[in-house]
């Protein structure tokens, strides 16, 4: 076990403390950030769906995948919190995810949002490159948002939300002449929201979220090359089809596109001088690339198919207080080869919910998902400012 922790450290300050990638493997070109850890669905009701979450109904945890939506909850408060384990598979009990989340309306038009997002890497031992320890660590992540959305017409909204991100890997230690230390930034989103479902006859919601568009992080006190994190276009529809007045089937499909530039692949020139010199300076004008430029460039260099992700589910509801989901998570083998399906339930009893998820195991290696055989658990809460908290659901409105 102590190997393996040492591999992970490792894995941290080469992926993360911003040396960039340039090692292609099997036409493998994935695109890595910082701060990975946003790019985890903190939701259990979207993970039973293949982590889709752009244009479903509103909830409480809206705020993580499209916080327009808020304004059309059928309730005025609604908070929740969600526990992800991480790594299960290993026997890790100290690495998970926590996520909390919350809205309040203000009137029937606009309301405000916050959310946290915790994330524990564990106790980690660290060591230098010869093996000798350095002591241990507990590396963490967290990010804290808060935001404002408000319809613009009766069916369409906007949501803009403000996001503090701080990164803490390694701080204290020295290597190379340089001391780590924690990373922060600043990121915003924006998110735009149609509602065209209704309670009697169902129909169609999309959505549009931009997310996570923000500075570069760095990691030690002399950074010159910092990571980018993952900006992210996100496209969603979704479908919701009214049996009764007891029985709905939502279908969804989400879309992804991480707006970061391709890291450059390594040069070949059968010249190991000359490819260092080469490898050095297309690194340096990848990291140098200003932010407007790099989402821009994110469009180029690669089939723009390959670069998105999918994720597909459904939800069928009973009487908006028991619900079963199902979905399916896709990224093209080059990308990094993530494919998995998901199940979840849902119960709903007056105020009170709780959702669980289960990610299937599937893949191997490299491409397993860190959540497979891994169980989500998410509690939820839905007020109503006037004291009026029948047993309803804004879940599959």
């Amino acid at each position: 076990m102590k190997r393996f922790y040492q591999g992970l450290a490792a894995l941290l300050m080469l992926i993360l403390a911003g040396q960039g990638v340039l090692a292609q493997t099997n036409n493998l070109n994935v695109t890595t950030t910082a701060v990975p850890f946003l790019r985890i669905s903190p939701d259990a009701r979207a993970g039973g769906m293949g982590d889709l979450g752009i244009a479903t109904s509103p909830d409480a945890a809206s705020t993580f995948y499209n916080q327009s939506k808020i304004p059309f909850a059928t309730k005025d408060i609604g908070f929740g919190l969600t526990y992800t384990p991480w790594l299960k598979d290993l026997g890790l009990n100290d690495v998970y995810l926590l996520a909390a989340s919350g809205y309040k309306k203000l009137d029937n038009d606009q309301a405000v949002t916050a959310s946290i997002r915790y994330f524990s890497l564990g106790n980690i031992q660290f060591t230098d490159f010869s093996g000798n320890a350095l002591g241990s660590g507990h590396p963490r992540e967290f990010s804290f948002d808060l935001g404002y959305t408000r319809k613009l017409a009766e069916k369409l909204s906007i949501g803009l939300a403000g996001r503090y991100i701080y990164s803490n890997l390694a701080s204290g230690y020295a290597a190379s002449g340089s001391t780590y230390q924690p990373g922060k930034t600043f990121a915003a989103d924006v998110s735009l929201y149609y509602h065209g479902v209704t309670e009697e006859a169902g129909g169609w919601n999309f959505g549009l979220a931009l997310t996570n568009l923000g500075g570069k992080i760095g990691y030690t006190n002399s950074a010159i090359d910092k990571d980018y994190i993952p900006a992210d276009l996100g496209l969603g529809v979704s479908y919701t089809a009214v049996f009764n007045e007891d029985n709905k089937v939502m279908f969804g499909l989400d879309m992804h596109k991480l707006l970061v530039p391709v890291p450059p692949q390594p040069s070949n020139t059968g010249n190991p001088t000359q490819d260092e010199i080469n490898d050095s300076t297309n690194l340096a004008a990848y990291h140098s690339k200003n932010l407007p430029a790099s989402w821009g460039s994110s469009f180029s260099g690669e089939n723009q198919f390959k670069s998105l992700m999918f994720s597909v589910g459904a939800e069928y509801a009973y009487q908006n207080q028991f619900f079963l989901r199902a979905g399916y998570y896709y990224e093209d083998p080059t990308k990094g080869d993530l494919k998995y399906f998901s199940v979840g339930v849902g119960l709903k009893y007056n105020v009170m919910g709780l959702n669980f998820s289960y990610l299937v195991p599937s893949g191997s290696g490299t491409n397993r998902n860190p959540l497979s055989n891994t169980l989500r658990f998410g509690l939820t809460f839905d007020l109503d400012s006037n004291g009026d908290n029948s047993n309803t659901s804004s879940s599959t409105q």
